[in-house]
């Protein structure tokens, strides 16, 4: 079976006055239809800008200087803009962090909704809005021929977002793009939100690429996971496998600083473990493993030369010198 969507070696850059910025440095992924695939990292790592890059939505001053992203066997990277831009909501979706910067705030919602409708799917006004409160109906938001009358400030944050979701699925697309997608929602809404991308998901086979910071929203909701660091996948892995066994340095400490749960209170002599450090500047990176002043395995061979990307177990791949048999 071939990937619906696979990035290859993808290099994603930002030319500043202090030099350039490589925001995304040969990153390679895989995600088959009907999948949930979660990027996890920290902020500024690169997952934001990955999921720009796919949809070719890259700001103003960046621009993919190499690499493939193939869909359904097509690399989007050649396709003409119009062309793309007929993809991007018919078949490849984004929902983006923060719905009130997304949402225009002197349109009412269901008008918004029924103009993606009507861009993509060429319907008539009335047929669009119709399509926009089913849409508004199917993802959960009670009364949705009200609430398509209301402004975006008029809805709590949950609702927002759910509005972004009824917008990135109005035309049923292959690829959905979640970044961040529970992001400033309590607990309570943030379990309905990603149940409901996972409903969706389920109920069109679709591929969902799920960009978090949260590594508890990658297990509940994703079957893959990627884990970036300053710009580069530093591993791969299913899921259980990631949780079961995390290679990565980086990784073992993303999990033990996760606080202990299941009624297990924290004593007063027990600290959370945390990574000594900070991530480096993208732009003083020295020729080695970006982790290795903050890695208590670091050794000499580290801070001199990166370590590919390498399949240690099963459909279980890592970056990292610690597992090499070059050393």
């Amino acid at each position: 079976m071939h990937p619906l969507l696979e990035i290859k070696d993808l290099m994603t850059v930002f030319d500043t006055v202090r030099g350039r910025i490589k925001a995304v440095d040969g990153v390679s992924l895989k995600i088959n239809s009907g999948e949930t695939l979660g990027i996890v990292g920290e902020s500024g790592c690169g997952k934001t800008m990955l999921a720009l890059s796919v949809m070719r939505l890259v700001p103003a001053n960046g621009k993919i200087i190499s690499g493939e992203i193939l869909f359904s066997g097509n690399d989007l990277l050649k396709l003409p803009e119009e062309e793309m831009r007929h993809r991007r909501g018919s078949e490849i979706s984004m929902i983006f962090q923060e719905p009130m910067t997304s949402l225009n705030p002197v349109f009412r919602v269901g008008e918004q909704i029924a103009e993606a409708v009507r861009l993509h799917q060429n319907l008539p006004a009335k047929q669009a809005m119709d399509l926009s409160i089913e849409l508004l109906r199917d993802v959960g938001i009670a009364d949705p021929q009200k609430r398509a009358g209301d402004y975006p400030h008029n809805l709590s944050g949950g609702m927002r977002q759910r509005v972004m979701i009824a917008m990135a699925m109005s035309c049923h697309p292959k690829l959905l793009l979640a970044d961040e997608p529970t992001t400033a929602l309590d607990v309570t809404i943030q379990a309905q939100i990603l149940e409901l991308i996972s409903d969706l998901k389920r109920k069109n086979n679709m591929a969902v690429v799920l960009i978090t910071h949260d590594l508890g929203v990658v297990a509940e909701a994703a079957q893959k996971v990627a884990v970036m660091y300053a710009g580069k996948i530093v591993e791969s892995s299913s899921v259980e496998g990631l949780f079961a066994h995390p290679l990565h340095p980086y990784t073992q400490g993303l999990l033990e600083s996760i606080p202990a749960r299941c009624g297990k209170s924290l004593e007063r002599e027990d600290h959370l473990k945390t990574i000594p450090g900070s991530v480096p500047s993208l732009y003083d990176l020295t020729p080695g493993c970006r982790f290795h002043d903050r890695c208590s395995y670091a050794v000499e061979v580290c801070a001199q030369k990166e370590h590919k990307l390498s399949e240690i177990e099963p459909g279980h791949f890592v970056s990292c010198w610690k597992y090499s048999k070059e050393k």
